[in-house]
């Protein structure tokens, strides 16, 4: 992501965006926009209000922190279409006008509670609701001394570290569409809808050849994490490393040396040739991923728009085929036919 923000800036091109799928919330205040409990200490909070999400499918870790959290004691309250979660909810309803219209027991709980804490969910978030979850979190006293108990949930990996980098415009996707770009380049993103951008030329590099490599105009072979080593940044704002455990197959090449072979031919190369050099170059414009762990962030909450109401939905709706490794999986895809949409395999005798 760092190189290709670097490749587009030495084109004049600041046109980046990396929610998909089309969120457009305000990302002002990077806290804002956090899981500011972290997951370790979600599993402290004693009341918990999930809005919009279901972290069985979009953060099973999560979830299983929230459950032992449940199992200590917890109150856990939710907002949106009822669902297993593994662990007994209170179920409020699915109008996104409760989150500041608690009934009296989740108002009472939270007002009892030493750590109460709040998950906002993609479906949460793609109707516009992060406004009055942040005007409830401060009538609800989520962020004390020592806790802060207002969480966002993302499901794209390293979502974070994009945020950071500056892939976000104010409009979210629909910016980039409304410029009508005579090329794109999509890193990976296989959730893009084709005809959003039916005039450009669009360049994809990535791996597993799913949706965004069908559509795509040229396809250059990109490598899958386990392939390169990078930098991460989870939900709750750490920065992660990876190493490479295995070089990419055929023809493909780590991401970045891939942007950097085209700037070669733009006529603007890019000011590195080796992967420390890139890394100390994202390090210098951006020093929050220079250090492993936690990134501080300030907690500064947004005043946006609290009106918001009715139904969500929730993003996932098969577990098993959530990205391009998984759909190209013939396991995910058996996982998925069976216990997803109840199909009956014959099994072989003993």
């Amino acid at each position: 992501m760092y190189a290709a923000k670097a490749l587009l800036a030495g084109q004049g091109s600041k046109l980046l965006e990396g929610r998909q799928t089309g969120l457009d919330y305000d990302v002002t205040s990077l806290s804002a926009v956090a899981f500011n409990s972290t997951i370790a200490g979600i599993e402290s909070a004693d009341a918990i209000l999930l809005v919009g999400t279901n972290p069985r499918w979009e953060a099973p870790l999560i979830n299983t922190r929230i459950r032992k959290a449940a199992r200590k004691g917890a109150s856990v309250f939710a907002i949106g279409p009822e669902v297993d979660l593994g662990y007994r909810v209170n179920w409020l309803g699915n109008d996104l006008s409760l989150i500041e219209n608690l009934p009296d027991a989740a108002a009472t709980a939270f007002a009892d509670a030493g750590k109460p804490a709040m998950i906002v969910g993609p479906g949460a978030l793609a109707r516009g609701a992060l406004g009055a979850a942040l005007t409830a979190a401060s009538s609800l006293n989520l962020v004390r001394d020592g806790w802060n108990g207002f969480n966002v949930l993302h499901t794209a990996a390293s979502r974070m570290a994009g945020l950071l980098l500056g892939y976000a415009q104010p409009g979210g996707i629909a910016d980039i569409q409304k410029a009508s770009p005579e090329l794109m380049l999509l890193l990976g993103a296989d959730e893009v809808t084709p005809d959003r951008f039916a005039s450009a030329f669009t360049v994809y590099i990535g791996h597993h050849g799913d949706k965004g490599a069908a559509g795509a105009d040229l396809v250059l072979p990109g490598a899958a994490y386990a392939e390169k080593h990078g930098t991460f940044v989870n939900t709750e704002g750490r920065v992660q490393r990876s190493e490479r455990a295995t070089f990419p197959p055929g023809d493909a090449r780590e991401d970045w040396t891939i942007l950097r072979a085209v700037s070669d031919l733009l006529g603007k190369p890019l000011p590195f040739d080796r992967f420390d050099q890139l890394r100390t170059a994202m390090h210098a414009d951006t020093p929050a991923l220079a250090r492993d762990g936690l990134i501080d962030l300030p907690w500064v909450p947004l005043i946006l728009d609290r009106n918001v109401s009715g139904a969500v939905g929730y993003p996932i709706k098969n577990f098993y085929l959530t990205n391009t490794i998984c759909r190209a999986s013939p396991t995910m895809h058996r996982c998925s036919e069976e216990l997803v949409h109840g199909e009956q395999f014959a099994e072989a005798a003993e």
